[in-house]
């Protein structure tokens, strides 16, 4: 049990990162509104700015984070960086501008730029034929983290948009503790590398690792798969208040079933499919899923029907372990940090865009007077996405992407 302890504590800081997003989606309309006032339309536009924040921050600090845990060890990083994210919940609690709302996405955003060294950890320990199969359970993590955080987010909306912040502090700090007493350090003298800034920036990152074999086209790929994916949290609330008039409590269930069939499917199917597609045909699986799923959100007209296919829409999600483990597998031991830091970052960029771009589509097809009136506007956008992701991976199937016949 107490080798397993260290990856349980991985698992759960990802799934406490994760937290931070579902927390805010179920009560970020109505925090909005209480604090800037304004209607839905305009709060969803405070909403992309507020994730945008949040995005550039992850952009900016993932390879800084992933070269200094090369250089220094993933523990400390993992450790300080998960006290910073104990003291943004409560900046987040006591908020009452949006000026500190706005302070507390920027903090939040280098806190959760640890998810790269995670990665990191997780790549450390993993054989390189389990690499996509752990990133797999590290997904799983972050949906669970996607269950609890809208659970918690849309039950204690009853206390005040703020009451939730304060319990996921108390979680951060559980886990600070528990990592201090049962993470040890992976970053041995063997694989450790100098820090240095060329590296530790996004861009001398990208420059790096690009010159690997065949990784740019799943770059791209990763970095659609991301701005199309990110849909959910950025206008989901929005949506499914403007479409079917759901509560706080009906978005919060919607997004705990979403959360709990991503864990089962990542942390259990993809066991079962990845030996039996191998990852090139698992992530083409998952794209077209993908894609055929926006499809059916944005023009159902019920309800009820979306409520029911929302679990199966995160079949979808088997496409990113898939990914990111075929792209760890092209890394060499002592770059998995560098890498997971620039997956970080190109993540980041998606997410920066991926708000702005779909809050501004969401408003100018829901807005009064809006012709036509189309909430479900930023789906169909999603899913053209993934059709060029799809198309990308066809069209590069020789040798970098293939790895099963």
């Amino acid at each position: 049990m107490q080798s397993r302890l260290p990856f349980i504590f991985i698992l759960l800081t990802l799934m406490i990162d994760a937290m931070g997003v579902g927390l805010i989606m179920p009560v970020m309309p109505d925090l909005i509104r209480d604090v800037q006032g304004g209607d839905l339309a305009s709060a969803a536009i405070w909403g992309g700015i507020l994730a945008t924040a949040f995005a550039v921050m992850q952009f900016l600090f993932s390879p800084t984070l992933g070269s200094l845990s090369d250089r220094f060890g993933r523990r400390p990083v993992l450790l300080i960086s998960l006290v910073v994210m104990c003291l943004d919940y409560v900046v987040m609690a006591l908020a009452g501008t949006i000026w500190l709302l706005l302070l507390g996405r920027i903090i939040g955003g280098i806190t959760a730029a640890t998810q790269a060294t995670a990665a990191a950890f997780i790549a450390d320990i993993s054989a390189p034929e389990k690499k996509a199969q752990n990133f797999g359970l590290m997904s799983a993590a972050f949906g669970m983290g996607f269950v609890l955080g809208p659970l918690i987010g849309g039950l204690l909306a009853s206390f005040g948009p703020r009451a939730p912040f304060v319990a996921a502090a108390v979680l951060a700090g559980l886990n600070v503790v528990l990592g201090y007493f049962v993470l040890p350090e992976t970053v041995t003298d063997r694989i450790r590398r100098p820090f240095e800034w060329r590296r530790a920036n996004p861009f001398g990152a990208f420059k790096a690792i690009s010159k690997l074999d065949g990784v740019r086209p799943l770059l791209l790929i990763f970095f659609l798969y991301q701005l199309a994916f990110f849909v959910y949290p950025a206008v989901w609330s929005y949506f499914t208040q403007a479409k079917f008039g759901w509560s706080a409590q009906m978005i919060g269930l919607s997004l705990a079933s979403f959360g709990i069939s991503m864990a089962l499917i990542q942390g259990g199917l993809i066991r079962v499919i990845l030996p039996r597609l191998g990852e090139y045909r698992t992530l083409l699986f998952g794209l077209l899923f993908n894609a055929f799923a926006f499809l059916l959100i944005a023009t159902l007209p019920s309800g009820t029907a979306v409520l029911v296919l929302t679990p199966l829409t995160a079949l979808g999600a088997l496409a990113g372990p898939a990914l990111q483990g075929m792209m760890s597998r092209m890394a060499e031991d002592n770059q998995q940090g560098e890498l997971q830091g620039l997956l970080g970052s190109v993540a980041s960029v998606a997410v920066i865009l991926s708000p702005l771009v779909m809050t501004q589509t969401f408003s100018l097809f829901s807005r009064e007077g809006a012709s036509p009136y189309f909430p479900g506007a930023p789906f169909l956008l999603s899913m053209l996405l993934m059709a060029v992701c799809l198309l990308i991976a066809l069209r590069s199937r020789p040798q970098a992407l293939a790895d099963a016949p």
